[in-house]
């Protein structure tokens, strides 16, 4: 199969022939129709995450058609069409048990601890546990583009944030997780400040659901600005982005007894931020972390999209070929890149 791998970190992706994968005994192997484009594998790719050992394939956000499966499995067949969460438990211990997948302390995530989906096949584990049915009328882009941001979007704002109707919400950072936590906000009936640097993302923000956006390069207090807008700060404020910056703006943005969710990966130099802890504590403030979501939520997420509340297609901006793939990911640290891209084809 084609693949493509990197050697190094932060050198050369180009696209080799490997041998193709073949499935464990209670895992699967998907024909991959799409794949997303996320600043995780870009973080992948520069060696932030210890997981990733060389040489490597990276993709974590898929979507297309099992090809076979292990002897064990029972609830899946060659021919049906799936995605998955890009954090699939083990379904046996004791988070999994409690239906908390997405933060199982024996994971694995295709793009990071075996290699991904940026190939024509991808492996799984623990088929029947994590592998997710496709309704018929979603096509293989846009459940590709849910991959890890609509459905962490959607973890972050339901169940982490509790962000209910007429709440203010407001989230730094509108690249394709930001747009998709705006999304699912104002699905909710929520109202949404949407924080970037990028007119034209601030603009697709408005578009999806946005009642206020704000240009960070225009304001010298951000935490002001959302205060002013939202008349008193954000009931519930989320970094989507994953900086010092957007990660202490969020918790100033929010008003007394105010939730901040941190969605936005927070690596490397940014991994220790310094936090306006006497603000958490004066105005009780909720600090409240969220990674991923858990097959069995889909149900969920797929209801708010057959109702016509979240379109997600209008998240994605453009597919290419696997081989542009690799270009764009190269190139993410320069966030040029506004709305979702996907590969559709080799």
């Amino acid at each position: 199969m084609k693949a493509a791998i990197y050697k190094t970190f932060g050198g050369p992706i180009t696209i080799q022939t490997v041998p193709e994968p073949k499935p464990d005994p209670q895992g699967a192997v998907i024909r991959v129709m799409a794949t997303g484009i996320c600043r995780s594998d870009w973080h992948g790719w520069q060696g932030h995450d210890p997981d990733i050992k060389l040489p490597h394939v990276p993709g974590h956000e898929l979507a297309g058609v099992i090809e076979a499966v292990g002897k064990r499995v029972s609830r899946w067949q060659p021919g049906d069409r799936v995605t998955v969460p890009f954090v699939c438990g083990c379904g046996l211990c004791e988070q999994c048990a409690a239906g908390h997948h997405q933060v199982c302390p024996n994971q694995t995530q295709p793009g990071f601890t075996h290699w991904g989906s940026f190939a024509e096949f991808v492996t799984i584990h623990q088929a029947d546990v994590n592998l997710v049915r496709l309704p018929d009328r979603l096509d293989f882009v846009t459940a590709a583009s849910l991959g890890c941001r609509l459905i962490t979007a959607f973890r972050a704002v339901i169940d982490q944030g509790r962000v209910s109707g007429g709440e203010w919400v407001a989230v730094h950072g509108c690249g394709g997780l930001g747009l998709s936590a705006v999304m699912v906000a104002n699905a909710v009936g929520a109202q949404v400040v949407a924080i970037d640097i990028n007119p034209t993302a601030l603009e697709l923000a408005r578009s999806v659901g946005a009642a206020v956006t704000i240009n960070a390069r225009e304001h010298e207090n951000v935490p002001a600005a959302v205060q002013l807008a939202t008349r008193g700060g954000a009931h519930v404020s989320l970094d989507t982005l994953g900086s010092i910056e957007t990660c202490r703006n969020s918790i100033l943005s929010l008003r007394k007894r105010g939730r901040h969710v941190q969605v936005g990966l927070l690596l490397a130099d940014y991994s220790q931020p310094p936090l306006p802890m006497d603000r958490v504590i004066a105005h009780e403030l909720e600090i409240i972390g969220s990674h991923g979501m858990p097959a069995h939520r889909y149900a969920a997420m797929f209801e708010l999209i057959r109702s016509g509340k979240l379109q997600p297609e209008r998240l994605v901006k453009r597919t290419v070929s696997l081989e542009e793939g690799v270009q764009v990911l190269m190139s993410m640290d320069s966030f040029n890149t506004v709305g979702v891209v996907v590969i559709d084809h080799v």
